[in-house]
Parts: C-alpha cells; structure tokens; sequence
C-alpha cells in the first residue's frame, strides 16, 4: 500500500431520534479514488437511499475502505447521561477502533465532539459533501437497521420490524396500551408522557 499523506475520517451517528434502542455511529476513511468509486456506485446521503441500494453498497465500502469502524451508545447510556453525550460516546467508540489514529475527523451536523481531542471540522449535510461520511452513514445505519429487525423478534408488540425504534403513530400506541420495554429510552418517553 503506498503511502498516505493523512487520514481522514468521516464520522456519522444513526438513530438519535428512536424511542428504541441504541444510537449508533460509523466512521470511514477512504482514499480519493476509493471515493470516486464509491461515488460511481451510487453512495450518497443513506436518507437518499433505500434499504436495497444500502445494503448493496455495505460490502463495497468495506473493501474500498483504508478503514471503517462502528461504535453504539445503549437506550441505558442514553437515559444516564443524555442523547448528545451518548452519540458523541459512540461515535469515540468507533474511531478508538481504528488502528491508527485520524488526523482529522469530519462530522456531520453542526455540534463538533466535545469529547474528541485532535482535530476535526463539522459540516451540515456533511453525507452531501463528504463521501467518507456518506459511507459511515451507510454502515451506521444499515447495522443498527439489522440489530432492530433482530430485536423485533423479542420485542413484537411496536411494529420494530418497520419503524426501527422511530415513534410512530402505530409504535407510539401501543407504547400507551402496553408499556414500555426494557431497551426502550425512557428519558424519550416522559417527554411523551408514556412509562
């Protein structure tokens, strides 16, 4: 492998918004060519992508990465020290992964890493603008999709297998008719006014 100049990664989190589960987050650092290509696959903004085309791309940013990592803050976590903290957390989680430390860390949004010491640049719509973050978005998103549909499986009474951990109107009901379940984020649900 030729040398690199510097590694830069792509960081992006999937899931702050669930009433289920946990937040997880992805980091990718590709090549520049690795970029172009992934680009000519189709990689984009996940929210512009279906399952199918996600899916699809997973593998190809696994082989065309120098490296990809992905780290998880639990419903638990997210009720104990709040939603920014706990996607922050997991998004030290995945880079920690990586054998060598970035040199700098693209984060999508706005709100930088309080947590991260070395240097990084926020972007809004950063999976638009960055193809690294585009693919941690993928892979964040395709692997928390894939634990939610498992989980669906125990946890049958909120419709899991197609909101993944989203409140719905449908997941939202039957959280008023039945309760809560144990991954669910508690701290979410009060401002719902549901236990």
């Amino acid at each position: 492998m030729r040398a690199i100049k510097s590694l830069i990664a792509g960081v992006d989190e999937v899931g702050k918004g669930c009433l289920f589960g946990p937040v997880f987050a992805g980091a990718v650092i590709l090549s520049k060519s690795n970029e172009l290509k992934l680009l000519s696959k189709g990689l984009k903004d996940s929210k512009k992508l279906n399952s199918r085309q996600r899916n699809t791309l997973v593998p190809l940013i696994k082989e065309n990465s120098i490296a990809w990592s992905l780290g998880q803050s639990s419903a638990r976590e997210i009720d104990s020290i709040g939603i920014r903290k706990a996607t922050e957390k997991a998004m030290i989680r995945a880079l920690e992964k990586f054998s060598s430390r970035p040199d700098l860390i693209l984060v999508d949004g706005k709100l930088p890493i309080r947590l991260w010491h070395g240097k990084q640049q926020t972007q809004i719509q950063g999976e638009s603008h960055f193809p690294s973050i585009a693919a941690a978005s993928v892979l964040a998103k395709e692997a928390r999709d894939e634990l939610i549909k498992r989980l669906a499986k125990e946890y049958t009474l909120y419709g899991l297998e197609k909101n993944k951990g989203y409140g719905t109107e449908f997941h939202r009901t039957n959280l008023t008719k039945v309760g809560s379940s144990k991954l669910h984020r508690r701290s979410f649900l009060s401002k719902l006014e549901i236990d």
